[in-house]
This record gives structure tokens, C-alpha cells and sequence, in this order.
């Protein structure tokens, strides 16, 4: 891969602002699905390749040291000073910190005798690498995992419900398709193993992160594992009573709204809400509200000013 500031045609002492303006103008024009150019998706993955380098201060750094090269994977130094310079059977390497560490194997003719200086051929890849050393009963240390993604995705509060499938688009370019639990919760996460980015040192990728949003309903409100719902109804219904239809994510059922019924009160329809994992479920809760015909009424309107001079009353006493 070329150098990631001649790619993003940026000085090497640009500002990341810079850079990520540089970024977000050549990935518009070299995105594939608006770009006409046939080496489109090539170009696109160059950039955004070179973005994952000079765009992170940390791996920007590693790059302009030499540490890893245009993609992001380490660059081996060589053994500096091996041979007479660095003393029988040993090396010599850059130390971490700066200045140079020597080595000298284990057995080796003036190597100590593999003493507190020895070091065995054989960890040469662990001490290089941090890989750790291999030994009776003894794991390797894993290298350094990939970076993880975050993405979110929507969903209707059906398919939270019931479950389903969702194609989700994630940072490093991938499209794919995810099973959606039933029941889900919003704001829940699914961990997708291993389509997070990639490791520069040859470790496991990252994960994926994605977050489930349930799109907004029509009529239904979740509140946790409970719905609520708005349902209008008649002032005859009200003050008479009534049976109702109300619907439910399962289908319509029949709710009793007893005589006398204030708008604003809340009936419950249990087990009607989002199920729970452990096989449960939440409940439907129903806010009555009161809704008079349109247009004027001269009926209604005989009945209000009747009522008004012989059964006056305060409904709003309570907060003066």
C-alpha cells in the first residue's frame, strides 16, 4: 500500500482535522455506490485504509517512527549489531525506551550459561513480540486483539417482539445479516465475535457492538416490558360504561370500561405487553381519553348548559 499521506494527499505535518477533512472529501468521491469510476471500490478502500493509519494519533505516531508500515502491521527491525559486535552467540535490539539491549543465548559460547543475561533461542519471537514464553503447563500469551466497531440498528417493535432478521452496516465496510432475538430490549446490545477491525500484530479481530432501537409505534409507547396506549373514547361511553375493542400486538381484545370513567384513567390488560426471557410477559397499559364529536352539537351543547346551572362542580378545587 502507498504512504497514507501521499494517498490522502496531506503534509506529514497536518493537523488530523486536516486529515479527516481530507478523508471524508475522497471517501464521498470514490464511494461505490455513488462514484462512477470503475476502480471506485479500490480507491475507496485505499482511503479509508489510509485514514485507519494517520487518522488514529496512536497509530499515526507508530507509522511516522517506523514502528508499522502503510498497513498498519509491524515493522521487524532486524538484529542490530549481531555478530562481533554484539559478542558471541547473542543480538542486539532497539530497547522500547531508546538506546539498545543485548542478548546472549542460553549455552551459547560466552553467553553466560544461560545466566540472568541468557536468553533461548527459542523466546527470541516472545521477546520481540510480547507473545509471552512457552513452557511446561504454560499458555502463550495472546496478541493484541483488533479494535472493536459499534453500529446501531432499527427495528420494528414487531420484530422486537417475535424476533427476526436485520441487516446491519458496520465501520470496516461490512454489510451483514444479524438474527435479532425475541424480546429484545431497546437500547440492548449483540456482540457479532470477530467483525470488528482487524489486528496489525496478527491477533484475534475485534468485535462488533450493535445496538438494537425500536423504531417508534403508530399507537403503542414501551415502557420497559410495558406498553401503553392512548385509547379515545365517546363521553356517552364514558359515563355509561362500555365494552370496548383494544389492540393488542397479539390481536384486538374486548377491555370493560366501567360507568363513570374520567378521562386520564389507566386500565391494565395484563400479560399484553413485551415478553420477558424467563417466558413472561409485561402488561398493556390503557390511558382512557375523552374525545367529543366534531363540529357543534346543539343537543350536546343544551345538555352541558343544563348541567352546568343545576349540578356545578370543580374538577380543579384540589390545586388552587
Amino acid at each position: 500500500m502507498r504512504d497514507p499521506y501521499i494517498v490522502l494527499g496531506v503534509a506529514k505535518t497536518a493537523s488530523l482535522d486536516e486529515i479527516k477533512k481530507a478523508y471524508r472529501k475522497l471517501a464521498k468521491k470514490f464511494h461505490p455506490d455513488q462514484s462512477k469510476d470503475p476502480k471506485a471500490k479500490d480507491k475507496f478502500a485505499e482511503v479509508s485504509s489510509a485514514y485507519e493509519i494517520i487518522g488514529d494519533e496512536t497509530k499515526r505516531g507508530q507509522f511516522d517512527r517506523g514502528e508499522i508500515d502503510a498497513e498498519g502491521k509491524p515493522k521487524f527491525q532486524g538484529f542490530e549489531g549481531f555478530g562481533a559486535g554484539a559478542g558471541q552467540g547473542g543480538f542486539t535490539r532497539r530497547a522500547p525506551g531508546g538506546g539498545f539491549e543485548h542478548f546472549e543465548f542460553r549455552g551459547a559460547p560466552g553467553g553466560g550459561g544461560g545466566g540472568a543475561g541468557g536468553f533461548d533461542a527459542s523466546d527470541i519471537f516472545s521477546e520481540l513480540f510480547g507473545a509471552g514464553r512457552r513452557g511446561a503447563g504454560q499458555q502463550s500469551r495472546s496478541l493484541p486483539r483488533g479494535e472493536d466497531v459499534t453500529a446501531d440498528i432499527s427495528v420494528s417493535l414487531r420484530e422486537a417482539v417475535h424476533g427476526g432478521k436485520s441487516r446491519v452496516s458496520l465501520p470496516t465496510g461490512r454489510t451483514l445479516e444479524i438474527n435479532v432475538p425475541a424480546g429484545i430490549e431497546d437500547g440492548k446490545t449483540i456482540r457479532l465475535k470477530g467483525q470488528g477491525h482487524p489486528s496489525a500484530y496478527g491477533g484475534e479481530a475485534g468485535d462488533a457492538l450493535v445496538t438494537v432501537r425500536i423504531a417508534k409505534h403508530p399507537y403503542f409507547r414501551v415502557d420497559n416490558r410495558d406498553l401503553r396506549l392512548d385509547l379515545p373514547l365517546t363521553l356517552y361511553e364514558a359515563v355509561l360504561g362500555a365494552k370496548v375493542n383494544v389492540p393488542t400486538l397479539d390481536g384486538k381484545v374486548e377491555l370493560t370500561v366501567p360507568p363513570g370513567s374520567n378521562g386520564g384513567r389507566t386500565l391494565r390488560l395484563r400479560g399484553k405487553g413485551l415478553p420477558h426471557p424467563g417466558g413472561t410477559s409485561g402488561d398493556l397499559l390503557v390511558t382512557l381519553r375523552i374525545v367529543l364529536p366534531d363540529g357543534s352539537d346543539p343537543d350536546l351543547t343544551a345538555l352541558a348548559e343544563n348541567w352546568q346551572k343545576q349540578h356545578p362542580y370543580d374538577p380543579r378545587q384540589d390545586l388552587t
